[in-house]
């Protein structure tokens, strides 16, 4: 008998969920699960123009298999606050990370807000926060244990409110649109899948775009090349 062919193991998610790219999405959520990724969190910006349709596109993707995770609000920001705000959107966010234009009660309310949403529109919320670009600005451990999720994503793994714990985790990403970012995703990705090999969970962070961007056909290749999927949930504990 042959020897089975080792399998990475990914915590797959796409991010950026919203009225406008709800068609990508789905086209994207469709080829990860064609593909054998059948655990696939969706990213869901509340704050943007939701009608009924792109409602009832959201419910079917959630009927469908996908897990419905909060991201923000508007997913924007009107002005940036402080050096390190400006930095981090000069060098990785641009003008997406809410919460560094916010102190920790702004947080906290955004945070709320968020969850708030999926409860009155019918729609099912894991327990999994994520900040627009990962940042998730000047708040504490025990202020993000009041709000109503328990899990929360950033740029190095995953805070688990419950116990206090960070799980560490690799992560690889596609969002190229310039040169400079394709070369710094491709050394990046390659760094961490180095690291991860076949035994740790990687997680992988897709954006609506990124099939028609520069590193769309590493995506493709990671997207076919075989693997399981696992859950936030599963990767916390």
């Amino acid at each position: 008998m042959l020897p089975r062919a080792r399998q990475r193991i990914f915590v797959v998610s796409i991010h950026d969920v919203m009225p406008e790219t709800m068609q990508r999405t789905r086209e994207l959520f469709d080829k990860l699960r064609d593909a054998g990724l059948e655990q696939v969190t969706l990213l869901v910006v509340p704050g943007r123009q939701w009608d009924e349709n792109s409602l009832t596109s959201l419910r079917q993707l959630a009927s469908d298999g996908a897990i419905l995770a909060g991201h923000g609000w508007n997913h924007r920001v009107d002005s940036i606050r402080g050096f390190k705000h400006k930095l981090h959107s000069r060098l990785i966010s641009r003008d997406v990370a809410e919460h560094l234009a916010l102190d920790s009660t702004g947080i906290r309310e955004l945070v709320g807000r968020c969850h708030d949403w999926f409860v009155d529109n019918d729609l099912p919320v894991s327990d999994l926060y994520v900040p627009p670009a990962w940042a998730m600005g000047s708040i504490t451990k025990a202020e993000l244990a009041e709000t109503p999720f328990r899990l929360f994503e950033t740029f190095g793994g995953v805070l688990d409110t419950q116990d206090g714990r960070f799980r560490r985790s690799a992560m690889v990403g596609f969002e190229a649109d310039n040169l400079l970012r394709v070369v710094s995703c491709a050394v990046w990705n390659r760094f961490n899948l180095a690291v991860a090999g076949y035994n740790a969970p990687v997680r992988v962070a897709i954006h609506p775009n990124d099939l028609s961007l520069g590193m769309s056909k590493a995506l493709e290749r990671l997207i076919s090349g075989g693997g399981r999927s696992m859950t936030y949930g599963l990767l916390a504990a």
